[in-house]
């Protein structure tokens, strides 16, 4: 029984001690510096005038991925002056990357979320059918055969693309953990560090502000025409409601097992599954406005919006279903 004691006791020591207050000023240096920095990374592609046909934007894109993990460092270097240094364990307990508690939780929630996501975007896909925005062919693979048949040398025979089909879903949960370390640049600071520190204002307030800030760091691309075709603060405005709804739900993953890792695999699940499109449209199907029907559009910000309600409507967001401590 003393032993029990003692090891529940050494744990609760581990744990790092909860803020009271939100760190305003590491978090003013969190969001100017990851701005500051998305703006630096993207400047070529304003610079050299040719905005998203820039075959530099590939690169700029992954680049600016990484400015939250940077600005996450500064803002813990600047808190660490205000509070005092700690042990390297406890700024990764923080973060959300180790230790992996409740291991089982963890796990099983950044699975669910690598399988869950193309569901995400398929669902805002079947809307986009059954409102008659574009047409689908989930079975003859019209559009994607003419793509592919596009792609190949005159007179060379199709593969079945059936199978090709197949192995493009496949690829999904392999793209997600390709993606994962790109993934980990962002999550690290939108829902490892920004989301805890902004939680003693209360759950969804945090929440709710983390995830619009998200979307407001992507202006750089957005008012390029990134993502949306619109190149004003409309785009902006329509990247922060998106990002405002999914992050509702990664920052759940992250409240859910105190873990940032689920939320690092369902960014990357939902990237890789960001052209299921592609797949079903059919061949001279009309193509709606991205603002609309992309997998960051309207359609799909509904989706987000009732998943939400799901997991409000099952208790999902309860004080006894999050995580005890963060930090």
């Amino acid at each position: 029984m003393s032993d029990q004691i003692e090891t529940r006791a050494a744990a609760d020591a581990e744990t790092p001690e909860v803020r009271a207050t939100v760190p305003w000023l590491p978090v003013g240096v969190f969001a100017v510096v990851s701005c500051g920095l998305a703006w630096l990374v993207a400047s070529p592609l304003w610079a050299r005038g040719q905005g998203l046909a820039d075959p530099l934007l590939p690169l700029i894109a992954m680049a600016m991925m990484l400015t939250p993990a940077a600005a996450t460092f500064v803002a813990i270097v600047v808190e660490a002056r205000l509070r005092g240094r700690r042990p390297a364990r406890d700024i990764l307990r923080g973060l959300g990357m180790w230790p992996l508690r409740p291991v089982g939780r963890t796990i099983g929630t950044s699975v669910v979320m690598i399988f869950a996501m193309p569901l995400v975007v398929g669902a805002g896909l079947v809307m986009v059918g059954l409102l008659g925005l574009a047409v689908l062919d989930p079975v003859g693979f019209s559009g994607f055969t003419e793509l592919i048949a596009g792609q190949l040398p005159p007179g060379q025979p199709l593969p079945p693309m059936g199978l090709v089909v197949a192995a493009q879903l496949m690829m999904i949960p392999v793209g997600a953990i390709v993606n994962a370390p790109l993934a980990f640049g962002e999550e690290v600071g939108w829902r490892g560090w920004l989301l805890p520190a902004l939680r003693p204002l209360g759950v969804w307030p945090a929440l709710l502000i983390s995830g619009a800030f998200w979307g407001f760091w992507h202006s750089p691309l957005i008012l390029l025409g990134y993502n949306y075709g619109l190149t004003d603060g409309t785009g902006v405005l329509l990247m922060m409601l998106a990002c405002t709804l999914f992050g509702v739900l990664l920052g759940w993953t992250r409240l859910r097992t105190g873990s940032v890792w689920p939320a690092v695999f369902g960014h990357g699940a939902f990237n890789a599954s960001a052209g299921l499109g592609a797949l079903v449209v059919a061949a001279g199907s009309p193509v709606p406005e991205a603002w609309l029907a992309s997998p960051l559009g309207l359609i799909t910000c509904g989706v987000f919006a009732a998943l939400i309600v799901l997991l409000v409507v099952t208790g999902q967001f309860r004080g006894s279903r999050l995580a005890a401590r963060l930090d």
